[in-house]
């Protein structure tokens, strides 16, 4: 943001947006943070001044942290390119932040490698979806076919590994940090 007064407006549209998205008028609101229906209205429409006293019970109230609340509009670059890994067989869409649930990385991945020979082990837990083509999932001794709009969650104690099966294959999926390190590889 280039100006205080664009981070204003910012924060005053977010309190108004979340207000009306919750469904809530600025009475329900008013008695959530324990301020006037009128002292928010003026806030929301730039007719009173913000005071950090009344951000934090809006905040409190509306469900969010006043760090969310306040944070400068990003100019973030919002394309989430692919990174190649043709050695591994594999392209990784890293589709989770620092802001995603913590201890937890989604990605897309593209898969063509077939199942690789090397079981790994590690704690915790892995949970996929296969979007196209069909993955095969080796659990210790066992081999199961994962279709296009079926998904498999197991312990990642067991020895696994997973590949694209009779052509690429595309999967949405959810590890832990041991998993991330695992199967995105170790330069993420």
């Amino acid at each position: 943001m280039r100006q205080d007064g664009e981070l204003d407006a910012l924060v005053r549209q977010r309190i108004r947006g979340i207000r009306t998205a919750r469904g809530w008028s600025l009475d329900e609101l008013a008695v959530r943070c324990y301020l006037s229906p009128s002292t928010l209205s003026r806030i929301e429409t730039g007719h009173r001044r913000i005071a950090l006293d009344q951000l934090a019970p809006i905040a409190r109230a509306l469900g969010i942290t006043l760090d969310q609340l306040v944070e400068a509009g990003g100019d973030d670059d919002v394309v989430i390119r692919p990174h190649h890994e043709p050695e591994r067989g594999i392209t990784t869409w890293l589709l989770s932040h620092g802001d995603a649930a913590p201890g937890m990385t989604v990605a897309k991945l593209r898969i063509t490698r077939p199942v690789p020979a090397d079981l790994r082990v590690h704690p915790g837990r892995d949970w996929f979806t296969v979007l196209s083509g069909t993955v095969l999932l080796r659990l210790g001794e066992r081999t199961i076919r994962v279709e296009a709009g079926e998904a498999a969650e197991f312990s990642t104690m067991v020895p696994h590994a997973f590949g694209a099966d009779r052509g690429p294959a595309e999967v949405l999926c959810i590890l832990d940090h041991d998993g991330e390190r695992s199967h995105l590889g170790p330069q993420r």
